[in-house]
């Protein structure tokens, strides 16, 4: 964790506030010469990026969902069989290249395949099994394309 400074003047560091810099570098060291932490002191006092830039810190699980490449993005519905449809004919799923569209077919099928199962009103049940039906179709006929593609 790196040491910040805060509104209250204070400095928050992996232990805790400290009121001077100084302070909270030394304890910042005396964690990594303990084991207690596993970074480098270094590392602790390193500042992460800011949020809302995009950038995610190396090794840290902070903002583990930041869509860091918003112009990738595909909106992707899976509510029924037309949407499903309605997802793979957009312009901006066919602009993408055969191997995000497979990474997008395989998320599409994956997330009505789960919906389905745990759906509990089979009105419900039945069109998501339904819309699972048409991108499960989809996905083997990219299978077959992107076996096309290796011979």
């Amino acid at each position: 964790m790196p040491i910040t400074k805060r509104k209250n003047g204070y400095y928050w560091g992996s232990k805790g506030p400290f009121k001077t810099k100084k302070k909270a570098q030394q304890v910042a060291q005396a964690a990594y010469a303990s084991g207690y932490v596993k970074k480098s002191w270094q590392d602790i006092l390193k500042k992460e990026p800011r949020k809302g830039t995009g950038k995610k810190p190396q090794g840290s699980t902070r903002r583990l969902y930041t869509d860091e490449n918003p112009k990738d993005t595909v909106p992707v519905k899976f509510r029924t069989a037309q949407d499903v449809r309605e997802t793979f004919s957009s312009s901006a799923f066919k602009n993408k290249p055969h191997k995000r569209q497979s990474q997008i077919i395989n998320l599409v099928e994956q997330r009505a395949r789960v919906a389905a199962k745990r759906a509990k009103d089979p009105e419900a049940k039945k069109r998501l099994n339904a819309a699972h039906k048409v991108a499960l179709s989809r996905k083997e006929s990219s299978k077959r394309k992107t076996q096309r593609m290796k011979t």
